[in-house]
């Protein structure tokens, strides 16, 4: 079976919205992922690490979960700051080629992280134990409900093999 070529890119304008996107996934991975992960330092106010202290807002706004971080907290953090933020820029890079190969990881990638981050952490987020628990909604779904909803339009799009080889 021959393959289809692939889409130029200008004819996948979707694809440029998935190329935006999961670059400012890497940027927040990098920097919000790692901090709990790589430094271990507690989020405090009054940290001299500026990431720190935008960490510490975020978190004790909306995020208990991630303010103090239970040790599983910590292996999803660091999955994300090892596994999927490097994955963003390989993903970033296959999209923009239009290199069919990323077909099956993306959808690993987007399996993976729908589980781990829509059905674990916001399952502990809304309905675990208090002290973990979303106190303000409102703040928290806009900033990270699409961490679930651009992986699974990432699994509708690669839906079929070949998926350059289409507009979507």
């Amino acid at each position: 079976m021959q393959t289809p070529p692939s889409l130029p890119l200008k004819d996948r304008p979707f694809d440029r919205f998935f190329m935006l996107v999961f670059t400012l996934f890497f940027i927040t991975s990098m920097i919000s992922d790692s901090i709990p992960t790589i430094l271990g330092e507690p989020m405090a106010a009054d940290s001299p690490n500026i990431l720190v202290r935008w960490n510490y807002a975020y978190a004790y706004q909306c995020d208990p979960l991630f303010l103090n971080p239970p040790h599983w907290m910590r292996m999803v953090t660091g999955l994300s700051a090892f596994v999927y933020g490097p994955f963003y820029l390989v993903l970033v890079y296959a999209i923009w080629k239009g290199l069919n190969w990323i077909h099956v990881p993306a959808i690993m990638y987007a399996t993976a992280i729908s589980v781990i981050t829509g059905v674990i952490v916001f399952g502990v987020e809304f309905f675990g134990e208090p002290e973990w628990r979303c106190q303000n909604p409102a703040r928290f779904l806009p900033l990270n409900l699409p961490y679930v909803l651009i992986p699974f339009l990432l699994l509708i799009r690669m839906r079929k093999p070949f998926p350059f080889s289409r507009k979507f």
